[in-house]
């Protein structure tokens, strides 16, 4: 096993691996923790879930570019994943702090707000670790199994799939907008205390979320690399480049589809409960159709087909996104729109495409 494992890429992408995993995991809470805040080295606290966030969103890139860049699926609704495997971790924030609100009830502050008299049955368990972990992968996985199963029964693909996802998270965000789901409407679900009785507004806490995210991440692109350079991977890109002749070979896509598709929507969905305790709110905006654009984007950007190109886009994308915010306000998505064409146009490969492209120079010479 361990022999497989260490085959599924060269000794070099092992190092590189190693490396970036060793300064995320290690270098970066050492920066934090032992090093001076005056020295220049230091990394303040407050970047530290921010660094959170950006791992959460690059777990989303990894399992989009599974998807998309290797089985040929373009999802617009991924979104709605992420944001399932939130609102379970948020629910389950919800429950730990119950009787700590602003009304001192055993019911959400918003559920009393708006007179409610007893819990929803489907709030019932969320006040158990365990279960909340379990929904965290249930929930995602069983609707995109359903859902995927009748689409790809149904041979629905191409910009169909895309527009039929895109109508998914549309239509789940219109439910989870209204008060009467049981899910805090506009607001959403926020102002959480505290996790696994650790306050979240510690920074250990903080520490310790941002270390686990990244922890999940690196075994998520092991677990993602090994299943394309496997026979299945291998089976994947093939329905990509012909699904047809897949069939006429003797293979059922059907299946590998799905599979495939549910695993997409697990990793969204883990990736979404990460997200929630370090930003602190889970609300139906993170189902708005731009936000599973833009999760295409990060992968479009760093390189479909590649999982590293799409850690990196996610990375450019979101980084260039927190200061273009900051900077300009009004002009981000402008800026965002023209990065997407610019790779289009000039990049067709992604950023990874450039890495290849000087690579295949030297080995020829510089010609």
């Amino acid at each position: 096993m361990l022999k497989d494992i260490l085959e599924i890429q060269s000794k070099r992408a092992w190092v590189l691996t190693l490396l970036l995993a060793f300064i995320v995991v290690i270098v970066i809470p050492i920066l934090n923790v032992v090093v001076p805040e005056d020295s220049v080295l230091h990394i303040p606290e407050y970047l530290i879930p921010l660094l959170g966030k950006f791992l959460c969103y690059a777990l989303v890139a990894l399992a989009m570019d599974l998807i998309w860049g290797y089985t040929g699926i373009l999802s617009l609704g991924h979104g709605v994943f992420f944001a399932l495997g939130g609102y379970a971790m948020g629910m389950h924030l919800m429950r730990v702090m119950a009787g700590e609100g602003v009304y001192r009830s055993e019911l959400p502050d918003f559920m009393v707000f708006l007179d409610w008299k007893e819990l929803p049955w489907y709030w019932y368990g969320f006040d158990h670790f365990w279960f909340t972990l379990l929904m965290i992968v249930l929930i995602p996985g069983l609707f995109a199994f359903i859902f995927g199963f009748f689409a790809f029964r149904s041979r629905i693909k191409g910009v169909y799939f895309s527009i039929i996802t895109q109508a998914m998270t549309y239509a789940l965000m219109l439910l989870f907008f209204r008060n009467e789901t049981g899910f805090g409407g506009n607001n959403g679900l926020t102002d959480f205390k505290h996790i696994l009785g650790f306050s979240l507004h510690e920074p250990s806490t903080k520490l310790g979320l941002y270390i686990t995210t990244a922890i999940v991440l690196l075994l998520s692109y092991i677990l993602c690399r090994y299943i394309v350079n496997s026979k299945l991977g291998r089976v994947l890109t093939a329905i990509r480049d012909a699904e047809s002749r897949v069939m006429f070979s003797g293979y059922n896509p059907l299946h590998y589809k799905l599979f495939v598709w549910t695993l997409s929507a697990i990793l969204c969905g883990i990736a979404g409960a990460l997200y929630v305790p370090q930003v602190g709110i889970i609300n139906p905006s993170e189902m708005q159709p731009a936000n599973s654009i833009e999760m295409a984007i990060w992968v479009a950007v760093g390189g479909r087909g590649t999982l590293v190109g799409a850690l990196l886009g996610a990375g450019l994308v979101n980084g260039a996104k927190s200061w273009f915010t900051v900077a300009y306000p009004d002009l981000w998505l402008y800026f965002l729109g023209a990065i997407f064409i610019a790779t289009t146009l000039f990049l067709p490969k992604g950023v990874v495409g450039i890495t290849n492209l000087f690579n295949k120079k030297i080995k020829n010479g510089g010609k």
